[in-house]
């Protein structure tokens, strides 16, 4: 990622991983800025893009998935197209069966993020949905993660 990450930022320095997303034309409101339902978008596609990367597989062929439980953001300014969105993630907390993390989506040169979420995950199997443990090719790459 080289030039997306500004080593003298603090809080890019407090995530552990990170992932590109491309935003797109049809991001941006009649307002002129991303619109704020695009942010949750951008955390799914981090997360999983991330965990997709990591691992190797197609999470969406294991027998045990993450859906979302909980999700929340803090706007702090405005996103806008065409500049990619820069998704540091770092686990704040590693359970049995959910992950905790929290997303921070950059842009540009600024330290700063444009908004921090909270995205939790909790493990489900695919037939019957019930909570199971997190499959061990995600925890393997979820463990690095944790700060």
């Amino acid at each position: 990622m080289g030039s997306d990450l500004n080593p003298k930022s603090p809080v890019r320095e407090g995530n552990v991983g990170y992932y590109r997303i491309s935003s797109r034309w049809e991001d941006e409101d009649v307002y002129g800025h991303v619109n704020n339902v695009k942010y949750y978008s951008y955390f799914d596609t981090a997360v999983n893009g991330y965990l997709m990367r990591e691992t190797g597989v197609d999470i969406r062929r294991l027998d045990a998935y993450g859906i979302v439980a909980e999700s929340s953001c803090r706007f702090q300014r405005e996103l806008r197209f065409p500049l990619d969105v820069v998704a540091g993630l770092k686990v704040t907390k590693l359970g049995n069966s959910s992950v905790v993390y929290e997303i921070s989506l950059f842009q540009g040169d600024d330290p700063e993020p444009a908004a921090v979420g909270r995205f939790v995950h909790v493990y489900v199997t695919g037939e019957d949905r019930n909570v199971t443990p997190i499959p061990a090719q995600i925890r393997a790459v979820l463990e690095p993660l944790v700060g």
